[in-house]
């Protein structure tokens, strides 16, 4: 309009001026030229508006279930929908999809309340939600490949309906959660991006179903566990809402416990005891007697022998190098040539190409009790994880049915079950993944600020992408009063990263929460 008034302007003067026939000319040339410019700007406003996508409303679909948990029938309300999240100018720039279960009857506003979710980052909440907690869980064919469909669904022996409502989240970017509107995925992929976004939809949700008396817990996978840090520390510091407990499973909350870079050693010595039992399983090395004194063994070698020589680097006496390397190989399976030729250095990606390379086959990553064959046999490190195409289908199928069938939520939007985030921002303020971010700082401030604040680590020996060991050298590693070490417990299991593949294991995994939620509640 500015533009408009300008062309006006310029016209009226043109006659009130009584220009010559040349000015008119230049006059006639400026208005054209205005126009242009007009014309030009209204088409770019267009544009902009064109890049915004549209705004959908928010959607519910609610529906009545029965299950019998434990010999005890549960009646709850199952809520399959969609929640705007605000920028801070307080306009609509995402959409997050959630699946809600409350049981009915009895006291809602006081019943626990557990927000669940996986991590990636960039994975959606399925792997939780249809394999470990849900009402139903899909079957797979643990630990070998899972057939093509048909797949089945089952009530879910390890939900935890009967302690707790629970709400599976999916970030913005991960299942039918979307950028709408004016939103920008730069906004919620980050570290603490990420835990904005969810602080928000987490006050709103208590808020509007009224549970701010409820006891409320974190429950994570994997990345969820970094989440879990920064979120409690979010909600507790702005929101005021203080937590009774969070539960760490598959923990990553100190990424250079990962990390195999170059001229850092921390990840060598907490990986050992993972090598060791997938050795072990494997029929690299010899079974053990009694698995948790042979697994304490390995990490007394690790954090004082095997650490020791390593810090040394080329200095290390030759007598120390080789006794640590004939160490290594006992409890690897790896032959001392190759272990000499590593310096003593093995990362999970050789490791797992390593192990059975003379049978043909790559072990698992997610989960190193699966294997399998493999045509890349001169390279280096793994090329593949056995296990995620061993599951992988089952699960994305189950829950595109499971949520449209059963729960009657309605899109033709695809699911996105992980890569729907890019660019994801690492930066604290200490640099991006190449400067290995830490979240113990916030978990340590939450602890601190809420003494009350109970923490459960829940970790699978046969996991190689965030190996237990790790876990308890993080733990080790915060700087908490001596008084609130008693609030962590760590649980373990003779599984992988998802040690709910595993049926026995899934059953002990709810026993083991069940009991935690318990006694953070009282």
């Amino acid at each position: 309009m500015n533009q408009l008034k300008q062309v006006y302007l310029t016209l009226r003067s043109c006659r009130i001026l009584k220009l010559t026939h040349l000015g008119r000319a230049l006059g006639l040339c400026l208005m054209i030229a205005c126009l242009t410019t007009v014309t030009v700007f209204a088409q770019d406003e267009k544009a902009t508006e064109k890049s915004e996508s549209p705004i959908p409303a928010e959607q519910k679909s609610e529906t009545h279930h029965k299950m019998v948990v434990d010999g005890v029938e549960i009646s709850y309300l199952a809520t399959a929908a969609t929640m705007h999240l605000l920028n801070d100018d307080g306009e609509v720039t995402g959409s997050l999809y959630y699946t809600a279960y409350t049981r009915t009857g009895g006291q809602a506003g006081t019943r626990p309340i557990s927000f669940i979710y996986n991590g990636g980052p960039g994975s959606a909440s399925m792997w939780l939600h249809m394999g470990a907690f849900g009402p139903k869980r899909v079957l797979i064919n643990d630990p070998e490949p899972t057939p093509p469909p048909p797949y089945n669904l089952e009530n879910n022996p390890g939900t935890l309906i009967d302690v707790t409502d629970m709400v599976f989240i999916d970030p913005i970017g991960t299942g039918f959660s979307r950028v709408v509107g004016k939103g920008d995925g730069k906004e919620y992929w980050g570290v603490d991006e990420d835990a904005k976004s969810l602080t928000q939809f987490i006050t709103k949700y208590v808020t509007r179903e009224h549970r701010w008396n409820s006891p409320k817990f974190l429950i994570g996978e994997s990345y969820g566990t970094t989440r879990n840090a920064v979120l409690a520390n979010r909600l507790q510091s702005q929101a005021g809402m203080h937590l009774n407990g969070v539960v760490m499973i598959s923990t990553v909350l100190d990424f250079e416990t990962l990390r195999f870079g170059a001229g850092r050693d921390e990840s060598f010595i907490t990986f050992l005891p993972s090598y060791a039992i997938t050795a072990a399983y494997q029929g690299a090395v010899e079974w053990p007697n009694n698995l948790e004194e042979w697994l304490d063994e390995i990490r007394s070698f690790a954090t004082h022998t095997y650490a020791a020589v390593l810090a040394q680097g080329s200095s290390a006496a030759p007598d120390e190098y080789a006794a640590v390397r004939s160490r290594l190989s006992e409890y690897t399976g790896l032959s001392e040539a190759y272990l000499d030729n590593a310096k003593l250095r093995v990362s999970a990606g050789q490791f797992r190409a390593e192990l059975l390379r003379k049978q043909g086959r790559v072990v698992s990553r997610l989960d190193s009790r699966y294997d399998a064959l493999t045509n890349q046999l001169l390279n280096e490190t793994a090329g593949f994880d056995p296990q995620q195409p061993a599951i992988s289908g089952a699960y994305t199928s189950a829950i595109n049915q499971y949520l449209r069938d059963d729960l009657g939520y309605t899109t033709s939007d695809v699911y996105q079950v992980s890569g729907g985030t890019q660019n994801w921002n690492w930066n604290r303020g200490g640099g991006g993944w190449g400067g290995a971010p830490i979240v113990t700082t916030d978990l340590e401030q939450a602890m601190i600020q809420n003494p009350n604040l109970k923490v459960q680590f829940e970790n699978g020996y046969y996991d190689l992408a965030t190996p237990f060991f790790a876990s308890e050298w993080t733990t080790d590693h915060m700087l908490l009063p001596d008084e609130l070490r008693s609030n962590i417990k760590h649980n373990y299991y003779e599984a992988g990263h998802m040690m709910y593949a595993l049926d026995k294991e899934l059953l002990q995994l709810k026993k083991n929460i069940a009991e935690f939620i318990s006694s953070a509640t009282r």
